[in-house]
């Protein structure tokens, strides 16, 4: 029987919403086919966490013991958000030591990560999407050129952040200084771009079955002034799935949101995000390793589409198996 590692928890602020995540994958993986331990990475220690005891992980082959016995992963489920589980370090780490896992390598994890990479990748490729301006710490904003390039009001997000934290809808030109501050509280680098006004959708593709499709779009709608934080986690937004799209908007959605995991060569699950203008969807960001509690999105869509949470996680383990440690 072969032992996963289920890694949960992460450096960053979405560390709460991982340990809910890899909670349901742990509990829907099938016992008949896998062993499961729950890891958890956190800032300080990692470990195993079995009956409330811990046990510590050896970096230098990511093993533990258990009553004297060495174990070892044959393959790991990672479910972790943010660094370092979502930016490509620990996929890095895996391959040097030649342990297969779930998702993308430590190069496209790193590119999806960054938010400026990703839309220069898939402009090659004539995906829509808002028009943004980046910028790193310590530089000079100049206000007027953000203005006239985006206009107000608009949107200043970390450029390496995920959760919607960092986040700042601007609606007027004295609002960018306590935006800026909050944002590269974040992350160094930082994206301004435009807003646009339409219907929001989260369109989750997976692998599946040695098929790549749309497992569903839910559509968004927030009670805030944006899909923030709150939102997503405290229940201030609907979830409508499917979205309240026409035919037409829901083969344009399949057609581009399948286009982008392509471009982009993901591999397992991923959740990427619109806002359908005139009929047109434009691309906000990838989410290659989105939430995946009992209340997140992608399950509802995989719920959806008739698929099991058990049966898609042994597909994504099994996946994962096949696969070669990339070098």
């Amino acid at each position: 029987m072969k032992k996963v590692a289920v890694v949960m928890g992460g450096y960053s602020d979405e560390y709460k919403v991982s340990l809910k995540s890899g909670q349901l994958i742990f509990d829907s993986i099938d016992r008949e086919k896998y062993l499961p331990y729950k890891v958890h990475i956190l800032k300080g220690e990692w470990y195993v966490l079995i009956n409330e005891t811990k046990y510590t992980i050896n970096k230098g082959d990511f093993s533990f013991f258990l009553n004297g016995v060495k174990i070892k992963f044959d393959v790991i489920f990672n479910i972790i958000h943010g660094t370092p589980g979502e930016d490509g370090y620990l996929q890095a780490y895996w391959d040097i030591l030649e342990i297969p896992y779930t998702g993308c390598n430590h190069y496209l994890s790193a590119l999806t990560f960054n938010k400026k990479d990703t839309l220069a990748v898939l402009s090659k490729y004539e995906i829509p999407m808002a028009k943004s301006v980046y910028l790193k710490k310590n530089e000079t904003a100049d206000i007027d050129f953000i203005v006239n390039k985006l206009g107000l009001p608009c949107f200043v997000k970390p450029n390496q952040s995920g959760s919607s934290l960092g986040i700042t809808k601007v609606k007027s030109i004295d609002e960018f200084t306590a935006a800026f501050v909050k944002a590269f509280a974040e992350d160094d680098e930082i994206l301004i771009e435009e807003f646009l006004d339409g219907t929001e959708v989260s369109v989750g593709v997976i692998q599946y079955d040695d098929k790549i499709f749309v497992s569903g779009i839910t559509e968004i709608v927030s009670h805030n002034e944006f899909f923030d934080f709150e939102a997503k986690y405290e229940g201030a937004s609907e979830e409508i799935t499917p979205a309240r799209l026409s035919v037409e908007q829901t083969e344009k959605v399949n057609e581009i949101a399948k286009k982008v995991y392509n471009s982009l060569r993901m591999s397992g699950m991923s959740r990427s995000e619109y806002i359908i203008v005139n009929g047109i969807p434009h691309f906000i960001e990838m989410n290659t390793l989105p939430g995946f509690s009992p209340a997140s999105i992608l399950p509802q869509q995989l719920q959806y589409s008739g698929i099991s949470i058990s049966d898609f996680v042994s597909s994504e383990l099994e996946t994962a198996i096949l696969k070669k440690p990339s070098k």
